[in-house]
């Protein structure tokens, strides 16, 4: 007799994992407070007013933790219903192409569009709904504890990435985006078992893609592309010092100018203009510098924290299904987290990536905050509180 499928409902009413939203909250404080500090020049000197990005981004935590609570009470298998996640899957298609058409420009890029007076990057939205989508195909792949075929664990998820991948890439010139989707799908599809030798080949074809996109990129725009200059200055940040080389120079001396326990909050030297953009990607060059070596340690250990409470939720999932969602929610924080330190402490190439919870932009809050609320739907749904 088949085994009968358990029901499920609209809400969940299981005890969530009380250690997340903890983590999550201690990270959200932090980053606000350290917001408020590195952002107040920037803000005197375009607003007049040193609280403006700390009132904004106040207001988009509170509606993302707005969202996070709706989404941590609904049942997270709805979301497993195909026809839902196919609909997710094609409007956002529609929405990043739209954007890539005919987005705002900045920066070099198209990311964003203007709704009610406020800008919002929808790539950013799109990493929560693709994980969501790719946990349900991957979830469908499996079964009696292994991948059905090479078709359904491997070659579907890659067809579907790749339109994907095209638009974030290539219309909207968002490399961090696209490489943050494509690592999230991958260890999705390594976690329900996809072979390693699978990853090889499509590895090898995606970097001759790259190559070569790199090369007409940098043809185009007569050899001066910034990725390779980004890798130069990389290399050797002091070759262009004033230059190409300034912001991660100053970053460096920022966290080299905390010391063990900083110049105390709201005393950094560089957010004074000297360091580019200090409440966006270099933050935490700010955080260094105001809280030293131990405050940076302590906001690197809650991220560390947060990894490994998202691993153990995975681990402890009913279903598949959930186990992918909480892989897809803890790989995209932790991992933007990750290559955030190590730019701005030059241990790789300057890329364009936000630190959760920390740096500004709306867009990012609200998403990492819906991202967490299905975590902690998946929490609910634990075989802990199934006993």
């Amino acid at each position: 007799m088949a085994k009968k499928q358990k029901k499920f409902g609209l809400l969940l009413n299981g005890k969530f994992d009380y250690s997340i939203v903890i983590i999550t909250l201690l990270l959200l404080s932090v980053g606000l407070i350290v917001l408020l500090s590195a952002s107040a020049p920037k803000a005197i000197s375009e607003e007049s007013s040193s609280y403006e990005y700390f009132k904004r981004q106040s207001l988009f935590a509170l509606l993302g933790i707005v969202c996070m609570i709706i989404l941590s009470k609904m049942d997270y298998r709805i979301l497993k219903i195909k026809s839902l996640r196919w609909l997710i899957y094609f409007i956002t298609i529609g929405i990043l192409v739209a954007v890539g058409l005919t987005g705002l420009e900045e920066g070099g890029g198209r990311r964003w569009i203007k709704i009610l007076g406020f800008s919002f990057q929808p790539s950013e939205f799109a990493k929560v709904s693709l994980l969501v989508v790719f946990a349900g195909i991957l979830s469908d792949a499996k079964e009696n504890g292994k991948i059905k075929s090479i078709f359904s664990g491997f070659l579907t998820p890659i067809i579907l990435l790749a339109p994907i991948a095209f638009t974030i890439l290539i219309l909207q010139n968002h490399f961090s985006a696209t490489f943050i989707i494509a690592a999230i799908v991958c260890i999705q599809m390594f976690v329900v078992g996809t072979r390693l030798t699978y990853f090889v080949g499509a590895g090898g074809i995606g970097g001759i893609a790259l190559a070569v996109y790199l090369m007409i990129s940098s043809a185009s725009s007569e050899g001066e592309d910034f990725r390779f200059d980004r890798i130069q200055t990389w290399l050797n940040p002091e070759a262009d010092f004033i230059g190409k080389g300034w912001q991660i120079n100053q970053s460096l001396f920022a966290i080299g100018s905390g010391g063990m326990f900083g110049l105390g909050l709201g005393n950094s030297k560089q957010k004074y203009l000297y360091l580019p953009e200090p409440q966006n990607d270099f933050i935490f060059s700010v955080l260094a510098e105001e809280l030293g070596f131990f405050g940076s340690v302590l906001v690197i250990l809650l991220f560390m924290l947060f990894i490994w409470r998202g691993v153990v939720i995975a681990m402890k999932a009913q279903d598949i299904f959930g186990s992918l969602i909480a892989i897809g929610v803890t790989t995209m924080i932790g991992l933007q987290a990750v290559i955030n330190l190590a730019v701005v402490t030059n241990t790789i190439p300057v890329t364009g990536m936000p630190l959760p919870f920390f740096s500004y932009g709306g867009s990012a809050m609200i998403a990492n905050l819906m991202a967490i609320g299905l975590l902690l739907s998946v929490s609910r749904n634990s075989k802990a509180n199934s006993n």
